[in-house]
């Protein structure tokens, strides 16, 4: 497993465990959405990133739980460096840096704002050529480096597996249905971003390609879709060294799980993906904002099972809802659930551990 602490550290300090309190530590745990083209020091963001010690942003352009407002965080070039620098100053620990530039549709830098052309990744898969695929993933990574984003949630290794799934094959998401080409270009996609200084995620695991529902509208159950197949290029992944990200899934799956979506189920994210896959990478959530979460699960119960389950950080998009203090009161849920005995505190060693390595702390 490739983790990145001497390649590309975010940091020259280094850090004990000793040195960093509780809370701290769960601060590290959490990726966060904000508003704004800009931010000061009387933002909450802001509060969050040297107060509370958040461990990385999401950056987007659009912003969706308010249509009235234009835009969200990007507006071209220069504007997005200066923000995310900005968020560097203000950081009391080196931050990941977040947005899902795959390319195509899924494409938070587009050229109306001033960032070159992107191919999706149906669009290579057709070309074929996992040395074009390099290519292209090496000019998104210089444009992300450039701007000072160190983490792109991308590769997609999902199957294209169903014509009618609405969020990946309707998005030209996938590669191929077959795992195996899939599995050559997630891995020239992300052996580009590693040597730009660019951490790739992998998602959606354990696969999200079968389905014919969208997450981010409610739950959907892939028992009947779902095959072993679509392990397979996180398997190869994984094993390539690429992989020093996973993003979960909400996909429910009750062969995997009677009960529980992939995100909160430890037979998933434990069982299959660290245990049986090997990996011992950091395991971040997909939106625990989407409604397969908050239709099903208050937000207590969500951040509770999905610690339990082996997430290492939890993604609050906080864009498909927005709460300015979203990180605030998911420290003081995970706080409350160490002190109530609930969570043992060894659990969120486990997760800042691999955070600070991957962080190179």
């Amino acid at each position: 497993m490739m983790m990145m602490g001497s390649s590309m550290p975010l940091g020259s300090q280094v850090i004990s465990s000793c040195s960093v309190n509780l809370l701290d530590k769960i601060g590290q745990m959490l990726l966060a959405g904000f508003r704004g083209f800009q931010i000061s020091d009387a933002d909450v963001i802001s509060s969050d990133l040297n107060k509370r010690n958040l461990g990385g942003v999401i950056l987007f352009d659009q912003e969706m739980a308010d249509t009235t407002l234009c835009g969200r965080n990007i507006r071209s070039p220069e504007q997005l460096s200066s923000l995310v620098q900005s968020l560097r100053d203000h950081a009391k620990t080196p931050l990941w840096v977040a947005i899902d530039q795959e390319g195509g549709r899924v494409n938070r830098l587009k050229p109306t704002y001033g960032f070159p052309e992107t191919l999706s990744h149906e669009e290579l898969g057709r070309i074929n050529d996992p040395t074009k695929t390099y290519e292209h993933a090496r000019m998104i990574a210089g444009t992300l480096k450039n701007l000072g984003i160190n983490v792109n949630l991308a590769p997609v290794v999902d199957l294209d597996a169903n014509p009618n799934n609405p969020i990946i094959k309707g998005k030209r998401r996938s590669f191929s249905s077959d795992p195996e080409v899939v599995a050559q270009h997630a891995m020239a996609f992300a052996k580009a971003h590693l040597e730009v200084g660019v951490l790739p995620c992998a998602k959606h695991f354990p696969g999200h390609g079968s389905a014919q529902g969208d997450t981010h509208r409610g739950l959907v159950d892939v028992t009947e879709h779902w095959s072993e197949r679509e392990l397979i290029p996180f398997q190869k992944l994984i094993q390539s060294g690429c992989c020093p990200l996973v993003m979960s899934a909400h996909v429910f799956n009750r062969n995997l799980d009677e009960e529980r979506p992939a995100t909160l189920s430890s037979n998933v994210l434990t069982g299959i993906l660290r245990k049986r896959l090997g990996f011992d990478g950091v395991i971040l959530t997909d939106d625990m904002e989407m409604k397969a979460i908050t239709s099903q699960f208050g937000l207590e119960k969500a951040v509770q099972y999905a610690i339990e389950a082996g997430a290492d950080v939890l993604c609050f998009g906080n864009n498909l809802s927005f709460d300015a203090h979203i990180v605030e009161k998911a420290i003081g849920i995970i706080s409350h659930l160490i002190d109530s005995g609930v969570l043992p505190e060894s659990r969120i060693e486990e997760s800042f551990q691999r955070i600070r390595k991957l962080k190179g702390l």
